[in-house]
């Protein structure tokens, strides 16, 4: 599976490939608003752009969708490498920079710290479901009917 480096954060989360990243940084409890966003954000549907982040050195070009309409709009005043997390689906292993807007102490260092450690590129699907025979249906149909049975 895909890895995010959240470069702030120093965390590395595995997601799936086509998961969207402002989802995966939600689920993951990282803190992808400042004080403007947290009063009023959108919910994830790109209107009020305050989910942007900072996609540092793409490991390659497809690691991420490529730019919605909406972002093409909301962000054309801001760097190429910036993306709003909502309309970011993950495709492959990537380093980003949550509020890049907000500066922190050793930022140069710790992107080049990043950069430098390889992210593993992990599998590029989905899990396949393992398929479930008769046998294992009507076992588990029979473990409910009895704990029914017991409640009762």
């Amino acid at each position: 599976m895909p890895f995010i480096r959240f470069v702030r954060e120093g965390r590395d989360v595995e997601c799936y490939p086509g998961e969207n990243l402002r989802e995966v940084a939600l689920r993951e409890g990282l803190e992808l608003y400042g004080l403007k966003g947290q009063l009023g954000n959108c919910g994830g549907c790109g209107q009020c752009i305050t989910c942007f982040v900072d996609v540092v050195g793409e490991s390659s070009p497809g690691s991420l969708s490529g730019r919605t309409a909406v972002e093409e709009q909301k962000l054309r005043r801001r760097p190429q490498t910036w993306r709003l997390a909502c309309q970011t689906l993950v495709q492959q292993s990537v380093l980003v920079l949550t509020r890049p807007q907000v500066r922190f102490g050793d930022a140069e260092a710790r992107i080049a710290a990043a950069k430098a450690s390889p992210l593993p590129a992990g599998p590029t699907a989905w899990p396949e479901p393992e398929p479930q025979d008769e046998d294992s249906l009507e076992s588990a149909e029979d473990a409910e009917s009895t704990t029914r049975d017991e409640e009762a």
